[in-house]
């Protein structure tokens, strides 16, 4: 798994780690990324790696939300209305913030 994430700081392998462990068909929120990848005082700057995914079609980076339930940004083409567009083609049913 280690050998599909690219070269970063400490804290972003460690948040490109984590985003590979959140299934297909599910979304995690930035809190519990932040928690899964060890900083989880440090939800700003996960959100800041999850944005700096340079590799979002094996790093699955759209699959994290907000707390309240609002998608957040997604820096790939489309933004939001991608980001759903994604997490609905994996089959997450529950309905969104934009």
């Amino acid at each position: 798994m280690l050998s599909r994430i690219p070269p970063g700081t400490p804290l972003e392998v460690a948040v490109w780690t984590a985003l590979l462990t959140v299934k297909e068909g599910s979304v995690v929120t930035y809190k519990e990324l932040a928690r899964r990848a060890g900083y989880p005082n440090a939800i700003r700057a996960v959100a800041s790696a999850v944005g700096r995914n340079p590799s979002p079609i094996t790093i699955p980076c759209h699959r994290v939300i907000r707390s309240d339930g609002s998608l957040g940004n997604y820096t790939p083409n489309g933004g939001a209305q991608r980001k759903l567009q994604l997490l609905r083609d994996e089959g997450v049913t529950q309905s969104f913030v934009l």
